[in-house]
């Protein structure tokens, strides 16, 4: 596509929603606005030459995030929606004050939700959002009564994205992560990370039937809709087919994202190094 169409594109079409994540975990989002925000096109960027984040320092998320919304900016986005809980739980704060659209995160709509299902919280996410002790943080603010606790859980986007779910291994790696939460006799278990839902059944199995369980990306698109709605940005026309772009392998994420979206979708390849901001400092 030359340079003056696809700058009339832009110009034409709806502004989308953008959506980021390390890779394939921000599905979870991406399916949650299909089914609450049927009208909104969307833009979707998977960081997946850069994952794990969970593994990375405050700077070099921050840096990335800074880099993806720069980018998503110039797409002509009307919002963007962090569907990864690393970067919510680590660039969310700075990122909000210096972007002109609203950028929303994952943490407090998934503290929210949890604080309403039980008082006794168990939080499986990336080692980086554990050390940050976002949701430990968020919880206890909004009802200091509840207790949580916090698990590293590094293996599990690799497990993820390596698609190695229905394996043995993935079943010994959850119940090890597991073990200190069914421990502690939890009544809640948050899914701190948008990879995590892929792994409901083999972590449901470990778990007792009581359980309740939390996908923050539920209620993150719930308040998103509520945003769209103040601001008089919600779409009134039928959306566009989903743009999805990632900083990697286009292949390797089509044969991937295919078992979640039911269909293989096209995926273009955005090389981030191009397009750098240079890092603070």
């Amino acid at each position: 596509m030359n340079q003056g169409l696809d700058q009339r594109l832009l110009t034409t079409r709806p502004a989308p929603i953008g959506i980021f994540d390390s890779g394939v975990g921000g599905l979870t989002v991406l399916r949650e606005i299909y089914r609450q925000l049927p009208n909104e096109s969307v833009l979707y960027f998977g960081d997946t030459a850069r994952l794990p984040y969970g593994s990375r320092s405050p700077e070099e998320i921050l840096y990335f995030v800074r880099q993806i919304l720069t980018w998503m900016a110039s797409r002509n986005v009307k919002m963007v929606m962090m569907a990864c809980n690393t970067s919510s739980a680590l660039a969310l704060d700075q990122v909000q004050a210096e972007f002109p659209f609203p950028v929303l995160g994952l943490i407090r709509p998934g503290a929210k939700a949890a604080v309403r299902q039980g008082k006794r919280i168990g939080v499986i996410a990336t080692q980086a959002t554990v050390n940050s002790r976002a949701y430990t943080n968020a919880v206890q603010e909004i009802a200091p009564d509840c207790q949580v606790w916090e698990v590293g859980c590094p293996q599990f986007v690799p497990i993820v994205e390596q698609n190695q779910i229905k394996t043995l291994e993935a079943r010994q790696t959850a119940a090890a992560y597991l073990r200190p939460l069914m421990a502690a006799n939890i009544d809640t278990l948050v899914y701190g990370c948008t990879h995590y839902p892929h792994l409901a059944p083999v972590l449901q199995s470990l778990l007792p039937n009581s359980m309740q369980y939390v996908d923050p990306a539920i209620s993150m698109v719930a308040a998103a809709a509520q945003e769209l709605d103040a601001l008089g940005l919600r779409s009134t026309v039928p959306a566009w087919s989903t743009e999805f772009y990632v900083s990697g392998s286009a292949t390797d994420f089509k044969r991937l994202a295919v078992q979640w979206l039911g269909h293989q979708p096209q995926v273009g390849q955005i090389r981030l190094p191009e397009l750098a901001l240079r890092p603070q400092g």
